[in-house]
């Protein structure tokens, strides 16, 4: 069994100090359980410490209810955050899209070959563009269009949408609307999106164009967890990629779209793998 595919994974935040790793691994050596895979890493700007565990247990009266009534007194003397996740269950990923088909089409071809694991119970749009690259997914398709007037009503849809199918995650794969912020908020650690530009560079509208007349020698990608603050929310993953004055403004626009959906993607696996960790307005990625 790979570290990706154990049945349990472990990930733990808290003050750093000494001891947590023997307490955490002790811990999990009492219960005969066999560690696969674990990172861990101390951070001397904020002063946090950030752990993943994956394992495997063959006691077959091992259950989540009885690792969180040993673990509680751990994590209490160590003023833990932490999440034990079960990865025999593939989460639950809602994706919200606009007209751009690119990181949608990704994401759908490796949901359908395997590559990743999950379970995507509708697609959200405020265009019928994709409806039928989505039901040729077989995939349940939900138009909910975003006017001036009445955005507030379009939000209300989408978090009854969120609620009815049990999405566990979203996945802005170039959804072109601003979510307000109760909606960020409400959403903290659960949304990821995808920026068509390497940040802080070139935000906004047209970024390749903003880019060929600043003759850029890279383009990049950025993906991010949705913040209240606009494009500049913890990032996960990013990719560049080289350029010269040859290229066309079209012909950026192509690598990037490329770029878009590989950043996503690893993005969206990082985070389903549960490898990311906020650290603050950063993140920790374990490899």
């Amino acid at each position: 069994m790979t570290p990706a595919q154990s049945p349990y994974v472990l990930t733990v935040s808290c003050p750093d100090r000494t001891g947590i790793v023997a307490a955490v691994a002790g811990m999990l050596a009492d219960q005969g359980a066999f560690i696969t895979d674990s990172h861990h890493f101390g951070d001397p700007d904020t002063g946090r410490f950030f752990m993943r565990t994956a394992f495997d247990i063959q006691d077959p009266s091992f259950s989540q209810a009885r690792f969180k009534e040993l673990f509680t007194p751990i994590a209490g003397r160590f003023a833990m955050q932490w999440e034990l996740h079960d990865n025999r269950i593939p989460p639950s990923v809602l994706i919200m899209v606009s007209k751009f088909d690119h990181c949608l089409n990704d994401l759908l071809y490796r949901h359908r070959t395997g590559g990743l694991r999950i379970h995507i119970p509708a697609v959200v749009s405020n265009h019928l563009d994709l409806a039928p690259l989505v039901e040729w997914h077989k995939i349940p398709f939900i138009h909910v269009p975003v006017s001036k007037t009445a955005k507030p009503e379009a939000e209300d849809r989408l978090r009854s949408v969120i609620a009815q199918t049990g999405a566990d995650y979203v996945v802005l794969a170039r959804y072109m609307q601003v979510l307000s912020p109760e909606l960020c908020a409400e959403l903290q650690g659960r949304a990821i999106n995808i920026h068509h530009s390497f940040l802080p560079s070139f935000k906004g509208a047209r970024p390749y164009h903003q880019a060929h007349a600043r003759g850029v020698k890279i383009i990049g990608a950025t993906a991010h967890y949705v913040t209240e603050d606009l494009d500049e929310g913890p990032i996960i993953d990013q990719a560049v990629e080289r350029v010269d004055h040859t290229h066309t403004p079209e012909e950026l626009v192509a690598v990037g779209r490329d770029l878009e959906s590989l950043v996503l993607a690893r993005a969206v696996r990082a985070h389903l793998e549960h490898r990311v960790l906020l650290n603050g307005v950063k993140t920790v990625v374990f490899r």
